[in-house]
């Protein structure tokens, strides 16, 4: 039998104290009627606390500028009946003994892939493109990109005030900051673009450096980055670690404790030309480069890779043989899990009981509704 006791071992980190290193990875459900989240998001997250998830992140909630969601069924993180809404879900949460976080995210100049929508007010992005050959939408100015810094803090104050445990950003995918970060939608001559990758990430430090500045020293702050992009899946900011300790440098110094490293498979080598094919992951290389914590992600538990989900193919349950292996190694903190538990909300709990006859496989029918 699988011993999965190096999944179960609580983690702290700052003022956030977790009791196992499962985190429930943010996914949008679209279901926020006029971005409020109600009573079904509620027992939504609450159902996964239950069901002994260590860290719940938030479905992306949108921060205060216009046109950041590309659907208009997701949840905002700011006014007061959408607030409002974000206190029950915390409260419930906390009542069901869980720890949370939102995670606040600015679509930038990216279209939905689930529906033909479009914004009243045009797109905003660094350089008005969603890459190098498709225009849409408008390039920021200074004050706009300064507005967007503010929006993200002003979202974090608001979420440590309605007693959330921690924060993240949504730096990845190819939205608005990864936008920033990726010389293909990055064209600007200012301050905010360059040439290099460290150059091109003085947007993202200066967002997570107002959050800090917002929710002070001991609130720990997270931040979502990837290589690949919803645009280009082959995409890589980083093609060396050096290149890699650029990036993510900056973005440690300025304030980030945890840096959630998404990819489409958590075990596939980062750089397998410099440690070979079982070589470290993402998330083990940004532990290694930066010694922040860092978390993994990736095709937890099931056959298929997310990007299946997005052309309606479903995923069996898989094994955890791999996991555990590099988990017992500490290559990295923590371990979110997506789809898996959309479907199952005691997943966690089946990992436990080493139930893995109870396991259920993902169809992307759950998507039509919140379990």
């Amino acid at each position: 039998m699988l011993a999965t006791d190096t999944l179960f071992r609580p983690f702290a980190l700052k003022s956030l104290t977790v009791p196992n290193r499962i985190v429930m990875a943010p996914m949008t459900r679209s279901f926020a009627i006029d971005g409020v989240p109600g009573q079904a998001q509620a027992d939504y997250y609450r159902r996964r606390a239950e069901g002994g998830v260590g860290l719940i992140l938030s479905e992306a909630a949108m921060v205060d500028r216009p046109s950041s969601g590309n659907e208009p069924t997701v949840p905002s993180f700011y006014g007061k009946p959408a607030l409002a809404g974000w206190r029950s879900v915390i409260d419930t949460v906390h009542s069901a003994g869980g720890r949370m976080g939102p995670q606040f995210m600015h679509a930038g100049s990216v279209k939905s892939s689930a529906i033909d929508w479009e914004p009243a007010i045009l797109p905003e992005s660094p350089s008005g493109l969603v890459t190098s050959h498709i225009p849409r939408g408008t390039a920021m100015s200074e004050e706009a990109v300064a507005d967007t810094v503010a929006a993200f803090a002003k979202a974090a104050g608001h979420a440590r005030r309605l007693g959330f445990d921690t924060v993240e950003m949504h730096g990845a995918h190819g939205y608005l900051i990864d936008q920033f970060f990726w010389s293909e939608t990055n064209r600007r001559s200012d301050r905010y673009g360059g040439a290099t990758l460290r150059d091109r990430t003085r947007f993202a430090a200066d967002i997570v450096a107002a959050v800090r500045e917002e929710v002070g020293p001991d609130f720990p702050i997270i931040l979502r980055l990837s290589q690949w992009k919803g645009q280009d899946y082959a995409a890589r900011l980083a093609q060396t670690p050096g290149e890699m300790t650029e990036w993510l440098t900056p973005l440690v110094e300025a304030g980030a404790d945890i840096l959630h490293c998404s990819t489409r498979r958590f075990w596939e080598p980062e750089f397998p030309e410099v440690d070979g094919e079982a070589g470290l992951n993402f998330a083990g290389w940004a532990k290694k480069l930066t010694g922040a914590a860092t978390i993994s992600v990736g095709s937890v538990g099931l056959s298929r890779d997310v990007v299946s989900a997005f052309s309606g193919e479903s995923s069996d349950p898989a094994g955890l043989d791999e996991l555990v292996r590099r988990m017992d190694k500490d290559e990295f903190d923590l371990i979110a899990v997506g789809r898996a538990l959309i479907t199952d909300p005691n997943w966690v709990r089946k990992v436990r009981a080493a139930d893995y006859a109870g396991m259920m496989r993902f169809d992307t029918s759950a998507l039509a509704e919140l379990v």
